[in-house]
């Protein structure tokens, strides 16, 4: 395994709520540490929620890795919403104490994007796949596989990040995106995929295998 690190271990996204915050508890820690101390416990909060820690990366270029921290809410075979064809469908349910930081699945250049403004319901639910915000993202690896890899947003989280653009290439463990407060992360795989999840197993984003292709 390796480490791809490319990016701060406290997201930028963080930045200017953690700065806030520290200014505003340090402040009032000068007038009383008692009245500090809730503004202190927001900072850590802050503080957990950006944080991007180093994690290893399996090389295998056949391995898909999960690209959010969380817990497999869906394993499914369906249609592909966005490549209209049928394959398997992993969801992965993100709570406000996971890392949101998002993290290519696999390696492989983006040879489409799509981005659907929509509704806020809970990123739990099977409807948020198709009627929430939305990003996707397809992945085509060396081998000729195709992976679409759908950022969606839930009942808190308001706004997805995505850095990445057609005829761009990933690496797997590479950090494409984010999505604050709460969301979900849906993997669409080939078919014939091998599955190594389960469902309701907790999983951390670029390190835990979730099939092979």
């Amino acid at each position: 395994m390796e480490t791809n690190r490319t990016y701060p271990i406290i997201a930028k996204e963080g930045w200017l709520f953690l700065t806030i915050s520290i200014v505003i508890s340090v402040i009032t820690s000068l007038w009383s540490f008692e009245a500090s101390i809730p503004i202190w416990i927001i900072s850590l909060f802050i503080l957990q929620f950006f944080r991007d820690p180093v994690r290893p990366v399996p090389q295998d270029k056949n391995l898909v890795t999960s690209a959010a921290d969380g817990r497999v809410i869906s394993i499914e075979k369906t249609t592909d919403p966005y490549k209209k064809r049928r394959a398997i469908k992993i969801s992965v349910f993100m709570n406000i104490f996971n890392v949101h930081s998002n993290k290519a699945p696999i390696s492989g250049k983006i040879i489409n994007k799509w981005y659907s403004p929509g509704k806020f319901f809970n990123a739990a639910l099977s409807k948020a796949s198709l009627e929430n915000e939305r990003c996707a993202l397809l992945i085509e690896t060396k081998n000729k596989q195709l992976i679409t890899c759908v950022q969606i947003a839930g009942l808190i989280a308001r706004r997805i990040l995505c850095y990445k653009e057609i005829g761009d290439d990933l690496l797997k463990g590479d950090r494409y995106g984010f999505i604050r407060f709460g969301s979900r992360v849906d993997l669409y795989l080939p078919e014939n995929s091998k599955i190594k999840v389960k469902l309701g197993q907790k999983v951390k984003n670029c390190q835990s295998i979730i099939a092979e292709v």
